[in-house]
């Protein structure tokens, strides 16, 4: 088989899984969340809790490739803000976070607004966030396209859309994040109430016969990320992790980073069975600037010559010591 036919193969596969999961009675689950390799650059976007952590507004971000070569293959966009805040003497975090992904023929948009509040808790920091949003789902059902000499479906099979559909639901999160000088620990549970979004005509209310629905599954992380300064040197050692569940399926990542003199950053990473991964990034006058290669570990390296992933920042520090240093006088009294 040549590569391109296995192209071929691996994209129309890909496609009828959708498809039939789409239109069975059953709820169809897409890969509802982002599968970044530089998770730690964007805390808040897989925890409520990590917004104002720090003194400065961060503001986040990103663009990933998934499976480079290989046809409706994964392609994620997000961004997202954060910024602590300070209500007399109690200190609080906002956010606000947005996500697209296509994936096949669906494509997924989501749009939150998070909030945190902070507790000091030995020597370190214990916040308590939760977040609400938007879900919307689309699937391009006038795309779809069955050979005629397909063994599993009919072109003409009434059950399948031949419209495009769409539909939106609520969706709630929540996380705790306990944050030290050092290191940080984290738990969060995305999509707490498993949103079913009843897909229909885009534009109409209904569907003509057939209903259609899609699910966003309930998604619990775990996180731990650490700072290590080296004595005697301008090196600092990165480590961190991220577990993830849908309470079906399970995902591990393991990150090794070192910093240089507050400037440049490289390390690999591990994604349990699916992939090996290099990245660098670099700061710059509160700008931030990050890549990662993704390549695959298992056949799918076949049709893939790997993932691309770029994540870009900037941080504006707040001063909460009640005094302005930077005070300007009006132009009316000067």
């Amino acid at each position: 088989m040549t590569l391109k036919m296995r192209h071929i193969f691996r994209a129309a596969s890909v496609a009828m899984l959708w498809l039939a999961a789409l239109c069975t009675p059953r709820l169809a689950k897409a890969q509802s969340e982002p599968q970044l390799s530089q998770y730690w650059a964007v805390p808040a976007y897989f925890n409520p809790a990590a917004t104002g952590t720090s003194d400065f507004v961060r503001i986040r971000g990103a663009a990933k490739l998934q499976w480079l070569g290989i046809e409706n293959a994964p392609k994620t966009f997000l961004a997202g803000a954060d910024s602590p805040f300070k209500i007399g003497s109690k200190r609080i975090g906002a956010g606000v976070n947005f996500s697209q992904q296509g994936i096949g023929l669906f494509s997924n948009l989501q749009i939150n607004l998070q909030a945190s509040y902070k507790l000091k808790l030995f020597k370190g920091t214990l916040s308590i966030g939760v977040q609400g949003g938007y879900y919307n789902s689309k699937f391009k059902g006038s795309e779809i396209y069955i050979p005629d000499d397909d063994d599993y479906h009919q072109s003409g099979d009434t059950s399948l859309p031949t419209q495009d559909l769409a539909g939106n639901a609520f969706d709630f999160s929540a996380g705790l994040l306990y944050s030290h000088k050092y290191f940080s620990v984290g738990a969060s549970v995305l999509h707490i109430l498993q949103p079913t979004v009843k897909l229909s005509i885009d534009g109409s209310e209904a569907s003509d016969t057939h209903e259609y629905e899609t699910s966003l599954p309930r998604m619990a992380y775990f996180t731990v990320d650490g700072n290590i300064p080296l004595k005697n040197t301008l090196f600092e050692l990165q480590p961190s992790m991220l577990v993830r569940t849908d309470f079906s399926d399970f995902g591990a990542e393991l990150t090794a980073r070192a910093r240089y003199n507050k400037f440049i950053s490289f390390g690999v990473g591990y994604r349990w069975k699916e992939a090996v991964i290099a990245m660098v990034g670099a700061e710059f006058k509160n700008f931030f600037l990050g890549y990662a290669f993704d390549y695959p570990l298992s056949a799918i390296n076949k049709a893939s010559s790997g993932s691309h992933e770029i994540v870009a920042g900037y941080s504006l520090k707040l001063d909460f010591s009640g005094k302005n240093k930077n005070k300007h006088r009006s132009i009316r009294i000067m």
